[in-house]
C-alpha cells in the first residue's frame, strides 16, 4: 500500500472512523479475491464481505455481501425499489468505482453509487471489506461502514447458511 492509502483508507481517516488495515499475499486465484482474502487472514468468510456492482433498471448499485454467500440479484432490486437487476459490466463498474475488479471497495469510490449491505454483516463486531487494492482489506465496526456508505440494509444474499453465522 502506498504511504498515503488508499481513498477508502484516506476517506476513513478524514472521517476519524476507526478501522484496521490487513494486507495479505495474493496467491493469483483468478477471480475468488474474497476467498483467498479470508483464507490467507484466517478469517471466516462470513465475516468477509465482498463489494459487487450490479444494475438495477440500468441504474450501478454497490451490493456488499459476505464473500462465501451469491448476491439474490431479486433482493437487490427489491431493496433498492427496482424491477430487475444484473450484474454490471466489468468496465462499467471499475469507471464508476475508480477500483479494479478484485480491489473495489464500498467506500471511497469515484462516483457516489446506492448501497445495500447484508443483514448478515450486524452479527459481527467488525467485519471486512476491501480497502480498494488487491489484496488489502478494511476491518470496522458493521455500523460505520454502513454509515460512511450510507446504506441500505437488506437479506440480499442468497445463501441462507449465511444468516446468523457471527457470533452473538
Amino acid at each position: 500500500m502506498a504511504a498515503r492509502g488508499t481513498r477508502a483508507t484516506q476517506a476513513l481517516t478524514r472521517l476519524a472512523i476507526t478501522h484496521s488495515v490487513l494486507q495479505y499475499s495474493r496467491a493469483g486465484t483468478d477471480g475468488g479475491y474474497g476467498i483467498e482474502a479470508a483464507t490467507e487472514l484466517g478469517l471466516p468468510a462470513a465475516q468477509v464481505f465482498k463489494t459487487l456492482i450490479a444494475s438495477v433498471d440500468g441504474r450501478l448499485t454497490v451490493a456488499v455481501v459476505p464473500v462465501a454467500a451469491q448476491l439474490s440479484l431479486k433482493a437487490l432490486a427489491e431493496a433498492v425499489g427496482g424491477k430487475r437487476a444484473e450484474m454490471a459490466d466489468k468496465n462499467a463498474a471499475e469507471r464508476a468505482t475508480g477500483y479494479v475488479t478484485g480491489g473495489i471497495s464500498p467506500i471511497g469510490q469515484r462516483k457516489r453509487l446506492p448501497v445495500v449491505i447484508d443483514s448478515s454483516a450486524a452479527t459481527w463486531p467488525v467485519v471486512y471489506c476491501s480497502a480498494g487494492q488487491r489484496g488489502l482489506e478494511l476491518g470496522l465496526a458493521p455500523a460505520d461502514l454502513i454509515r460512511v456508505t450510507d446504506a441500505k440494509v437488506a437479506d440480499i444474499a442468497a445463501s441462507p447458511h449465511i444468516r446468523g453465522a457471527g457470533p452473538r
